[in-house]
């Protein structure tokens, strides 16, 4: 089959990762399928055997109907005419539902292991790839994938065997003619193998500028009150309209290689049938060739024709797949975070230290955090203060090992956090952040997120009533049944911090971090809301990032940071009393305030 249709062409593209490699992985996930798609196999086979039956029939037709006019064979024909058409249908159907359901299966699980593995990504992934290209893996790239695991295998292997049969059954009658074929198979090696490349290479400049388009969208949906208070919409339009015209105009490059390559090789084809229509003519001329064998030669040509046809526009579905499978693939042999701790702790006892501990995330941009020293007992309070940038954050993150520090250790209870599991080491941590995230999920179960085993309705209660949450709680018609909407939005930026402060509490961890945890409150908010974090940081050792200093006067010890470098440290009494870095930005809140 690769000479007459050059589809061996279609699996080789100097320069890029093989395309036979990526197709054999690929199938590789059908291997647990194996009955149901050999089943699938055997209807294609089937079904592709019928075109040269047809072809066969047509000399008993003609010469035993016509000719010699052999009643057995006139009774026969038709019988045998539905007798085809039922095996056709069966087979038909057995190819198309085990296949695409097989293809299915496939893509289930692609997108299954993806899931799982995004899990697994360090959190440097997510800096690097924005969610709309992600989320484009996971719609637009999956079912290209899909097409090429089903579609294009059908058409691949069922018109490829049809195309095959009939050759062979053309070269049966006569062989000089049909030689004719394997005469022009170079020239449409050489077009599909030109085809192949522009199809991979404008395949993945599509699937990137697709994963663009979802992300542009996404940041419209997301920040469409920002759009619209900034009065955002025709930048965004022309934002957008530039992204989709340059998507419209690679496509519109794949439809031609494709509108281009298909009719050249057809003609390549149609040529060698004239040919051979020419020369069978001129053959028909001689006795020893019945009309019956003229007829069937020629039907067998014109049956081979919708085959070449399938298998010539069948590159381009087949390419984009590929190119799919290769970005799939990307994500899921990506890096995922290290986790080769062995030691477990059942509830860390709370001390925590820093190490010499520096950061770089990225070279060019220098350290964010350099030598770093701090050291926390169990059940005391510190808190982080100092302009954007100097690092307050990245302390944080780098507790729980959302990052692994660039030089230097962190200890807790004087154990190294790498040599713990990473699941043992999150247990310990409980994480309050500005940005919240909720889930499109009930109250509830937002609250119990993470809790394995489940927690009892008394529970959620109490820790509601401590968060300060139950009486918006109680107000909804459901309670704490209520869902909440994607991201929390049926919930104010108050409610939703509160929500996540029960998390934190149901949680019980003996270490805690407040990542600007009372950032959306309002000033009765905030009020009630310290009381219940006074409660919730007894006995446990805290880390505060603040920006409001009203917040973290009562805390053991402030920090001050300057350049991913600790600048001043004390209470909030001595700190005030020196009157450096603290004391003037103490005072400018307070001016602040009062002007307020």
């Amino acid at each position: 089959m690769t000479s007459p249709t050059g589809l061996g062409a279609v699996f080789t593209t100097p320069g890029e990762a093989s395309a036979r490699d990526i197709y054999r992985r690929l199938l590789g996930y059908v291997r647990p399928y194996w009955k149901m798609f050999a089943i699938s196999i055997a209807g294609m086979l089937v079904f592709g055997l019928t075109e040269p039956l047809f072809a066969a029939m047509i000399k008993p037709l003609l010469d035993g109907s016509f000719v010699e006019r052999d009643p057995s064979v006139v009774r026969m024909m038709p019988i045998l005419l539905i007798g085809i058409f039922l095996v056709r249908g069966v087979a038909g159907f057995v190819n198309t539902y085990c296949l695409k359901w097989v293809g299915r299966r496939v893509v289930a699980d692609l997108r299954q292991q993806m899931f799982v593995h995004l899990l697994r990504s360090p959190a440097r992934y997510y800096d690097q790839h924005g969610a709309g290209q992600i989320i484009a893996k996971f719609t637009f790239n999956v079912e290209n994938v899909a097409t090429a695991s089903t579609s294009a295998l059908t058409t691949l292997v069922r018109d490829g065997f049809t195309a095959l049969a009939l050759i062979l059954y053309m070269l049966y009658i006569d062989a000089a003619l049909s030689a004719i074929f394997l005469l022009v198979a170079p020239a449409m090696v050489l077009a599909i193998k030109y085809a192949t490349k522009r199809f991979r290479r404008y395949g993945k400049r599509v699937q990137e500028r697709m994963g663009l388009l979802s992300q542009a969208a996404q940041e419209v949906i997301e920040a469409h009150r920002v759009v619209k208070a900034f009065g955002g919409e025709d930048y965004e339009t022309r934002r957008f309209a530039a992204v989709n015209e340059k998507t419209r105009s690679l496509q519109m490059k794949i439809v031609a290689t494709d509108s281009v390559s298909v009719p050249l090789v057809q003609l390549i084809a149609a040529i060698a049938i004239g040919i051979i229509v020419y020369l069978s003519t001129l053959q028909g001329l001689r006795e020893d060739i019945t009309v019956g064998t003229f007829m069937s030669f020629i039907v067998a040509m014109g049956l081979l024709l919708p085959p070449v046809k399938r298998l010539t526009s069948v590159n381009s579905h087949l390419q984009r797949g590929i190119v799919a499978a290769e970005s799939l693939f990307e994500l899921i042999d990506s890096e995922i975070e290290t986790d080769t701790g062995q030691r477990l702790i059942k509830r860390a006892e709370g001390r925590v230290e820093y190490r010499g501990v520096t950061h770089v995330y990225d070279p060019e941009k220098g350290a964010v955090l350099e030598d770093l020293n701090l050291l926390v007992e169990p059940g005391r309070s510190i808190a982080l203060v100092g302009r954007s940038g100097s690092g307050k954050s990245t302390i944080a993150s780098l507790l729980p090992r959302f990052y692994d520090p660039t030089k230097g250790q962190i200890l807790i209870d004087d154990i190294d956090i790498r040599e713990l599991t990473l699941a043992s080491l999150r247990a310990q941590i409980s994480l309050v952040t500005q940005d919240v995230v909720l889930f499109n999920d009930t109250l509830a179960n937002n609250i119990a997120y993470g809790q394995q085993g489940g927690a009892s309705r008394a529970e959620l209660e109490r820790v509601a009533e401590a968060a300060h949450a139950a009486d918006f709680i109680n107000a909804l018609p459901k309670g704490l049944d209520t869902l909440v909407g994607d991201r929390g939005i049926l919930l104010s930026g108050g409610q939703r911090q509160r929500v996540a402060i029960a998390r934190a509490m149901l949680k019980d961890a003996p270490i805690l971090v407040l990542d600007e945890a009372t950032s959306a409150l309002d000033t009765e908010a905030e009020r009630h809301i310290q009381a219940a974090l006074a409660t919730l940081m007894e006995h446990r050792t805290t880390l505060v990032i603040a920006h409001r200093l009203s917040t973290i006067e009562h805390v053991d010890e402030i920090l001050v940071l300057d350049a991913g470098r600790i600048v001043e440290r004390g209470t909030h009494a001595d700190l005030i009393a020196r009157g450096g870095y603290y004391a003037r930005l103490h005072r400018m809140q307070f001016a602040e305030a009062g002007a307020e």
